[in-house]
Order: C-alpha cells, then sequence, then structure tokens
C-alpha cells in the first residue's frame, strides 16, 4: 500500500530560493505546497493541511514571526522551522524561545536541512507512537478539513505517545468516540483491544459488573462468571462515554480500579490486576457537575489529564461538503448507485442549516435524502423535507432521558401541588435523592405548590 507523502508548507519571498528547496526537499519524498508570502500561506493553510511548516524570517509584508504567531494560536503543535540570515540569528533565538521549532542560517546544505525537517517530523502530531510521518491512517475515519479539528486532531495525535488519560468534551453526535478510537490507533497500545462503554446504555444495577465482572453466583441469573469491560480491554484503551452520568456511588469503585490498577469482579474475594488506558467523553459541564457534588472532583482531576474540545458542525461548516460526499459515497457501497450528488442549492441549506445534532444529524438527514431521491441529484426541496422531519428525532438517548425525566418530574409536583415527600413516593425514590433530580433538572417544587 502506497502511503500518503508529508505535507510542507514553504514561504518565502525569494523565488529562486523557494524552487531550490522545493526541488531538494521533493527528493527526499516529501509532497511540497510553496507559496511566496506569509499571506498566501494563511490562506492555503485549511486546504494544504501540512505537518510543519518553513519559512523566511524577512519577507515583504508580513514576516515570518508574524506568520508563526498566528499559526501557534490556530495550530500551536504545528512545527514550524523558521529561514535566517546570520545577520538575524538573534531574532531567531528568540524565536525559538517563543515556541517555533527551530531556525536553519542561510546559507545551508541539504543534510543540514533534512535533519531538521526529519526531526520535525517525529514530534509532528500527524505520527503519534509508532506512526511514520505522513502516515494518516490513524484518523482515516474522522473526515474534516477544518483548522478546529486539525488543532484538536494535532493534540490528540502527540497525546496519543503518552499513557495520560485523555477527556474528550463535546456536544451530542460531533464524534467524540470516532476521536477516542483514533488516539487508539495512534497509540502503542493500537494492537490491542479498544473498548467502549456507554455508561447510560447500561441499567445501574448492572453496570459494577458490567465495568468490573462478575464470579459465578454472585447474584440473582449470575449463572456463569463474566470478566468485565476493564478486563476485556486489558493491554488496550477502554473508553468510557457520557462519564458525567456515571452514579456517584460507582465512581468511587472507578477511582479506586484507576488508582490501583486492579478490579474486583462482584461477589470476588481477590481484586484482579488490569492494565489499561483510559478515554472518557461526556457533552456536560463536568466542573458544574463537580460544584453541585454530582461528579466527584478527584475523578475528574484523574480522567482530565489532557483534555479535548470536539467543536460543534456548526463551528465547522466547511466541513459539511467533505462529510456529505463521505457519506454519499459509503451509500453508494450499499447500493445507493443512483445518487452522485446535490444541487448547489441542496447543498447551500445543507451548510446553513442550524445541526443541532451535529454529524449524526447531518448523516441521517443524508441518509433519508439519498433513500428518497430519484434521480441522481438531490434537489433542494427534498433536503428541505429532510430537515424538517429530522428536527424533532435527532436527540440523543441522554437528551431524551433527560426531557423525558424533566417531563416526569413536572407531572408529578403537578399532581401532588409540589409536596416533595408525596412526589417522591409516588416515584418510588428517597427524598434526597428526589431533590438531587429536581436540582440537576433545575425544577422549584415551589412553583406547584398552591397559595390557598
Amino acid at each position: 500500500m502506497t502511503k500518503t507523502k508529508a505535507k510542507i508548507l514553504l514561504v518565502d519571498d525569494d523565488v529562486d530560493l523557494l524552487q531550490l528547496l522545493g526541488i531538494r526537499l521533493k527528493a527526499a519524498g516529501y509532497e511540497v505546497h510553496a507559496v511566496d508570502s506569509a499571506e498566501k500561506a494563511l490562506s492555503d493553510l485549511a486546504a494544504v493541511q501540512p505537518r510543519i511548516v518553513i519559512t523566511d524570517l524577512r519577507m515583504h509584508g508580513m514576516g515570518g514571526m508574524a506568520l508563526f504567531d498566528v499559526l501557534h494560536r490556530e495550530r500551536p503543535t504545528l512545527p514550524v522551522i523558521i529561514l535566517t540570515a546570520h545577520g538575524t540569528i538573534p531574532d531567531a533565538v528568540e524565536a525559538t524561545r517563543s515556541g517555533v521549532f527551530g531556525y536553519l542560517t542561510k546559507p545551508f546544505n541539504s543534510k543540514e536541512l533534512l535533519d531538521y525537517v526529519s526531526r520535525a517530523m517525529r514530534i509532528s502530531a500527524s505520527g503519534g507512537a509508532g506512526v511514520t510521518p505522513g502516515d494518516m491512517k490513524w484518523r482515516e475515519d474522522i473526515i474534516s478539513g477544518s483548522l478546529e479539528m486539525e488543532a484538536l486532531l494535532d493534540r490528540a495525535g502527540l497525546a496519543a505517545r503518552s499513557e495520560a488519560s485523555i477527556l474528550i468534551f463535546g456536544e451530542s453526535g460531533t464524534g467524540k468516540e470516532l476521536v477516542a478510537h483514533a488516539i487508539h490507533r495512534a497509540s502503542p497500545r493500537a494492537e490491542r483491544p479498544f473498548i467502549p462503554v456507554n455508561a447510560t446504555a447500561i441499567p445501574e444495577s448492572l453496570l459494577e459488573s458490567e465495568l468490573f465482572g462478575h464470579v459465578r453466583g454472585a447474584f440473582t441469573g449470575a449463572n456463569r462468571a463474566h470478566k468485565g469491560l476493564f478486563k476485556a480491554a486489558d493491554g488496550g484503551t477502554l473508553f468510557l462515554d457520557e462519564i458525567g452520568d456515571m452514579p456517584l456511588g460507582l465512581q468511587a469503585k472507578l477511582l479506586r480500579a484507576l488508582q490501583e490498577r486492579e478490579v474486583r469482579p462482584v461477589g470476588a474475594a481477590e481484586a484482579v490486576p488490569v492494565d489499561i488506558r483510559v478515554i472518557s467523553a461526556t457533552h456536560r459541564n463536568l466542573e458544574d457537575a463537580v460544584a453541585d457534588g454530582q461528579f466527584r472532583e478527584d475523578l475528574y482531576y484523574r480522567l482530565n489529564v489532557v483534555t479535548l474540545n470536539v467543536p460543534p458542525l456548526s463551528d465547522r461548516r466547511g466541513d459539511i461538503p467533505l462529510l456529505v460526499a463521505h457519506f454519499v459515497e459509503k451509500l453508494r457501497g450499499d447500493g445507493a448507485h443512483r445518487v452522485t450528488g446535490f444541487s448547489p442549492e441542496a447543498m447551500d441549506q445543507l451548510i446553513k442549516a442550524p445541526w443541532p445534532g451535529n454529524v449524526r444529524h447531518l448523516h441521517n438527514v443524508v441518509e433519508q435524502v439519498v433513500a428518497l431521491a430519484t434521480g441522481p441529484i438531490v434537489s433542494a426541496s427534498l433536503v428541505q423535507s429532510a430537515l424538517q422531519e429530522t428536527s424533532s428525532e435527532t436527540l440523543s438517548l441522554n437528551e431524551a432521558r433527560d426531557r423525558f425525566e424533566r417531563d416526569y418530574l413536572v407531572r408529578l409536583l403537578q399532581t401532588t401541588q409540589g409536596n416533595v415527600s408525596h412526589a417522591a413516593r409516588l416515584a418510588q425514590r428517597e427524598r434526597s435523592k428526589f431533590y438531587h433530580l429536581l436540582r440537576r433538572h433545575d425544577i422549584d417544587p415551589g412553583l406547584f405548590r398552591s397559595d390557598e
């Protein structure tokens, strides 16, 4: 299989030097995108997606350091190499203190240049641990060309090399599990299991057994031993989705398992050692949950060594045409041969839509219109109809559960005229836990009480 060449963005207003550097780098096996100004480099950045940038220090218009400052804000892990004349060495030294990867003084030989580029590529986030520069296979499932996602993936690739716990924040449907799986593939644990578990998809009464396992006869129905998901992920990565909704009692057991690197199956007398890397994700603000006593502070800091924030689709609308093309291609493989694309008006509607369900929502809409299309080009009217129909169908399981729970609490309080003790009995919940639910949904029972 042919590997994708690592891309280098080359910036210099000396056209002859630009051509010479390009020839040397291409001969060494790199793909080069050469531009003659910093302004052009910035305009081409999103399309090129370079793994490193090599720029002259002194240029007409924006200089190399000004270019670096912009790049460092938008792509903080993108290595930048500065080219400088002997007379500007003090400036170059100051540049390295600001975060520039390094500098080369003119004139320089080919070996010096390639050594610098090789070192920059080794620390470039495209590699991760054990992934060669330019190898994008670890992140191939993530379709994006936006600077926001590239910055996220830069951090993800760097974090993948370590054993640090990673906490991924993002709205429902943004692709948090895809990011977690990509990190696993870029890590030294890539050949071991990746085990995803949604903390809200398993009943609370079974969650401890599912995570830590149980011995035979541990409880009614335990007819055989179960090793649990922690042990299933041994040597690999355990992805804990919607960690913010994990019950407090189980949070303490999770913390102990992470600290001791061992788990005690339900009903077992002895703990079992495990070797896992934990990546967790949530759509909730965990700092607020900690402040409200709904999430353990010590567990929060144990999980949140490296933070990644997945931007919503509304913040990266430029990715929508890429995602649509990707979804259509996948659906074509499933038998949808007749659809080849979307009309300009239809694509415009997709780009301008609010997408409360993010990428998952977009996929649902594309799947629907492809299934209903009668010709090769999807029309704007078909997209508009699909957007209207799916607007009420894009809730995640957590969002649907929260909405039902809130409506249920309101109905109970209406029935009992704000009597919390009576409402708690009807819900078959302890009064303190019922109050916890009311606080979680910001419901004031006093509003339901009669003034009479």
